[in-house]
């Protein structure tokens, strides 16, 4: 017998299976004929608009974890009972080709739909399995690499911070030791007197430090309100015109006014204010016109406040140091300013920079977020 007259046998076998199912279940719901289509009809526009429903009711959101757990699962129960129609349709065209003929034409349909079935296991178990064993390892070793990297940077930053602690505080105290050391030697001496005060100065000075380093180290509330930005520009100027006179420096303002940012109208005053402050120092080595030159820019989606001076500028290798704590070139500076300013700054959401020209000048540069 021709392998196409099995082919056909199998194909009425089919058939027949199909007409008498469909109308054993239109039977068994009262419907005959073409009532069972009819209400087949019915029933599958009553989908298509329940899903047309679904689709306009939901938005499309990120789906919780309980949603994504049942569509795998339903996934994963179509491609098993996709097997099994698999096994069960290839089974019963063996059995028509071992019945009817000898050539094994039931591998080619076999050889075909057994493509499609391994397609849907790729697409139902394959993207699991590639997460699974490469991308979610892959990604767990770059975590761990970068907990590593922070984790020794991390490290470094405290040893450090601890060393320039050490040093900035166990000076001082060894000099005022010493001091109340040959106090103790001769306490009638006339020169206890000044060894006292510089002892107490020295104490000062560690107090100073101390309680610089607790204003870094402390997490401070922040009293966020919308602010003009130039309102708290001409407060730090106001801050400092004292200094700025007794120091004949001449502050140029290039604004009038200012954009609105959402801030600490204080703590940012105080960020202008040691930066002036520094300005002001830097001028000191400036024998005739010194200057301070304010800017306030308006671009994009951030405001920026540049404080120019014509000072001594900042040497290259310490540039990068500027805003680390304990790091400064002033003879009774804490080195806690700028790490400070930074703080602030970068609490607001900004970021401030620093650029300097040796014999030219220093230029800081913050940048804040305007409200959206």
């Amino acid at each position: 017998m021709s392998p196409w007259v099995g082919l056909l046998i199998a194909l009425v076998c089919f058939r027949k299976v199909h007409w008498y199912l469909e109308r054993s279940r239109g039977a068994g719901h009262g419907w005959a004929g073409c009532g069972g289509d009819a209400h087949r009809e019915a029933h599958r526009r009553a989908r298509e608009m329940r899903r047309s429903l679904y689709r306009h009711a939901r938005p499309p959101t990120a789906r919780s974890p309980e949603e994504r757990s049942r569509r795998r699962v339903a996934a994963e129960t179509g491609f098993w009972m996709h097997a099994l129609s698999y096994l069960g349709v290839i089974g019963f065209l063996a059995v028509v080709n071992l019945l009817t003929t000898s050539y094994p034409w039931f591998l080619w349909p076999a050889l075909g739909w057994g493509l499609g079935l391994f397609a849907h296991y790729m697409g139902v178990f394959g993207t699991r399995l590639v997460q699974e064993r490469i991308v979610e390892p892959a990604v767990d070793r770059e975590v761990q690499r970068e907990k590593a990297v922070m984790q020794s940077e991390k490290q470094a930053d405290i040893g450090e911070l601890s060393s320039t602690i050490a040093h900035e505080i166990r000076n001082p105290i060894a000099a005022a030791k010493s001091l109340v050391q040959q106090m103790g030697e001769d306490p009638t001496s006339v020169e206890n007197v000044e060894y006292a005060k510089v002892a107490l100065a020295e104490l000062d000075r560690v107090e100073r430090r101390v309680a610089h380093l607790l204003k870094y180290a402390k997490e401070e509330d922040y009293q966020m309100a919308n602010v003009n930005l130039a309102t708290v520009v001409d407060g730090a100027l106001t801050q400092l015109k004292a200094k700025l006179e007794t120091a004949r420096v001449a502050a140029v303002r290039d604004y009038i006014t200012g954009p609105t940012v959402r801030a600490d109208a204080e703590k940012l005053q105080s960020v202008f204010a040691n930066i002036l402050d520094n300005a002001i120092d830097a001028l000191g080595a400036v024998p005739e016109n010194r200057r301070v030159e304010l800017s306030i820019q308006n671009g994009g989606q951030q405001a920026t406040v540049r404080v120019r001076d014509n000072g001594a500028g900042i040497a290259p290798e310490r540039l990068d140091r500027v805003f680390n704590p304990f790091f400064t070139t002033k003879p009774h500076g804490t080195g806690l300013g700028m790490a400070i300013a930074r703080k602030v700054v970068e609490a607001h959401g900004g970021t401030i920079d620093v650029a300097s020209t040796p014999g030219q000048g220093t230029e800081f540069a913050v940048s804040l977020p305007l409200p959206r």
